[in-house]
């Protein structure tokens, strides 16, 4: 399977987003004693996020193939 440049880049990308989002929301959930709920904004983000800029690129590029 090849991938292109960019999507190289996003799953390097990707991959650290998401650590250091997941870190911030397991450290969230070890150190803050009943404010667990505050972790799940991070958790999502870890995510959303990457899809999110993966859409942007991949609509990108298909419109300047064109």
């Amino acid at each position: 399977m090849k991938l292109a440049l960019w999507q190289r880049f996003w799953l390097l990308l990707s991959g650290i987003w998401a650590l250091v989002c997941l870190l911030s929301a397991f450290t969230i959930v070890a150190f803050s004693e009943g404010e667990a709920e505050k972790a799940w904004q991070p958790a999502l983000l870890a995510f959303a996020v990457p899809a999110l800029g993966y859409l942007l690129a991949w609509g990108y590029f298909r419109l300047r193939r064109r």
